[in-house]
């Protein structure tokens, strides 16, 4: 994810709470933030198994490049993991919650 992630995230919660979700729906919304950073982890991704193809050819200038993109990638996919196991607690606690 880039720096242009998490500065959607403040902008978010900056948002005036009586506006309500019609204007979050406006500003992008959650669900367009989260669909963002997915396709940001999608495209590290195949791009790092593009560089990594490149590499089993023998067609890399810089090997040291692609370590680095390999290893972005992975950090990437990770937080994304973690993100979601998050969630995924958060609406468990929530699902045992009694009304």
């Amino acid at each position: 994810m880039s720096i242009d992630s998490i500065a959607s995230i403040a902008n978010v919660s900056m948002m005036d709470p009586a506006l309500g979700p019609a204007a979050a729906a406006q500003q992008g919304g959650f669900s367009q933030m989260v669909a963002k950073g997915l396709d940001e982890v999608n495209q590290k991704l195949l791009s790092t198994q593009t560089d990594l193809q490149k590499l089993a050819v023998g067609d890399v200038q810089n090997l040291h490049q692609v370590m680095i993109n390999l290893e972005e990638a992975r950090m990437s996919f990770q937080l994304l993991m973690q993100v979601r196991n998050r969630v995924l607690e958060a609406y468990q606690d929530v699902m045992k919650m009694s009304v």
